[in-house]
């Protein structure tokens, strides 16, 4: 099975942002990397067309990086090539809200258990369950939600 080569022919307006992009120096180095890996390979400069080897020892990246650039350019464009890959999962909400964080502070201040002088972290995070203010919690998370909050209003 031969092997897909990747074409990167820039247009003048692609170069130009490149360029721009470049000179300015205000975005990452990854994406600096990856403009000059693309006006190197780009098969309509006045220079020729460098082979993957060449570029790769030119700017000091593994072949794998530059084929991996030449070909999501090929496939996705300029701005995939240069820019940063978009999350395809959302982060993982945080299990403890807000609202949970006050139900449990208001466990907290109300009396302790008959036979106990205060809170537990432990009795806390199973009184929280047990009210079905959250599925479970442990006595740690408890306690640093509790720490969290003394913190912030003693400063």
């Amino acid at each position: 099975m031969p092997k897909k080569k990747y074409h990167v022919c820039l247009s003048q307006d692609e170069r130009k942002a490149l360029l721009d992009l470049i000179s300015k120096g205000s975005t990452t180095a990854k994406s600096i990397m990856h403009a000059n890996v693309l006006l190197v390979a780009d098969e309509n400069s006045s220079s020729g067309r460098k082979s993957e080897s060449e570029i790769a020892e030119l700017y000091h990246v593994n072949k794998q990086t530059v084929h991996t650039i030449r070909k999501v350019y090929s496939e996705k464009g300029l701005e995939a090539a240069v820019g940063r890959k978009k999350r395809e999962t959302p982060p993982v909400q945080p299990k403890i809200t807000g609202e949970v964080e006050a139900k449990i502070i208001a466990i907290s201040c109300s009396t302790p258990p008959a036979g106990r002088s205060k809170w537990s972290l432990r009795l806390l995070a199973d009184k929280a369950v047990e009210l079905q203010y959250i599925d479970s919690i442990s006595h740690e998370a408890v306690g640093r939600l509790l720490k969290k909050r003394t913190q912030t209003t003693s400063s």
